[in-house]
């Protein structure tokens, strides 16, 4: 392919997909000075309006894109990464994590209001089971409410009253502009995030060694290091698409640490490790292989991609 022939980059089309996507092309053109035209694909998670859990998982994000590839419509993909698989998919390879953004949850409520100030009762819209579980933790008396759509419909339910609140991941909101909205941030020792929040995943053949080279040039290996350990421990759990696992992972010089849990309505089990971050994966299934001798295995069932909704 010649240097001044634009790369094709596979999006979804949402407004938050399509701008992570021109944030990706962009650091590619500077890195590399080859041009990207980013061209829409649309995915079953776009179109279909059921919960998630009952579709099949945030791998329904994933598979048109990973589609498009394989019969070369495009030449290479952007995910949020907390949408893909653990499972590694034939001919593709994961070529590129960007800079990570904030990983954290954010709360989105009517007149600026903090969790801790909404009325017993109030209505919290989500379509992640973990973020259920742990709002549940952190505040009995609300009541969550199961949603879609993308993050612009989320917002406009807590506009117009239908809920009091909504939660979403923070970088997302950061990506459309929305962050002025936001009325609290949670640390993720109180909510964990999704294994991967925050980051992007960039994909392409696994045959297309030069472009898998170019790809290199905006992998960060602290990002790549925190969601392999992330990512790590939700394969070994073999988590289902209804069980609310948190993960996240974070980098002190080369130090990880890996925070956990794994919510029912009856147990918690929380855990945390550490390891050099070459050791990102080990750690990741070490941890798993703890928490599931901790009781962890009576809470997570199924043996689906992902365990949490694309919000």
């Amino acid at each position: 392919m010649k240097a001044d022939t634009p790369l094709r980059l596979g999006s979804r089309r949402s407004p938050m997909a399509v701008a992570q996507s021109r944030n990706v092309a962009r650091l590619l053109t500077e890195r590399t000075g080859r041009p990207v035209d980013i061209v829409g694909v649309t995915t079953l998670g776009d179109v279909s309006r059921e919960q998630l859990t009952q579709i099949g998982g945030t791998g329904v994000f994933v598979s048109a894109l990973r589609e498009s590839l394989l019969r070369r419509e495009v030449d290479f993909a952007v995910h949020s990464l907390k949408d893909l698989p653990t499972g590694a998919p034939q001919g593709i390879t994961l070529a590129a994590i960007p800079p990570r953004d904030d990983p954290r949850d954010a709360l989105v409520a009517r007149n600026g209001a903090k969790l801790a100030d909404l009325p017993a009762g109030a209505r919290i819209g989500t379509g992640s089971p973990r973020r259920a579980a742990q709002l549940a933790v952190l505040r009995g008396d609300i009541t969550c409410v199961p949603i879609r759509g993308n993050a612009g419909t989320r917002l406009a339910k807590v506009r117009d009253g239908e809920l009091d609140a909504v939660v979403l991941a923070y970088a997302g909101l950061a990506r459309i502009g929305h962050t002025d909205l936001v009325s609290e941030v949670f640390e993720p020792d109180s909510m964990v995030p999704s294994p991967g929040q925050g980051a992007l995943a960039v994909e392409c053949r696994a045959e297309d060694a030069e472009l898998t080279g170019l790809l290199a040039t905006i992998d960060h290996w602290q990002s790549r290091a925190a969601v392999t350990a992330e990512r790590g421990l939700l394969a070994a759990l073999e988590a289902g698409c209804s069980a609310p696992v948190g993960a996240y992972a974070a980098l002190s010089g080369t130090q990880l640490r890996l925070d956990a849990v794994v919510l029912g309505e009856k147990m918690i089990v929380r855990e945390h490790g550490e390891a050099d971050a070459t050791d990102a994966a080990r750690l990741g299934r070490e941890l798993a292989a703890r928490m599931l001798a901790l009781g962890a295995a009576d809470l997570v069932g199924g043996n689906t991609d992902r365990n949490d909704a694309h919000d």
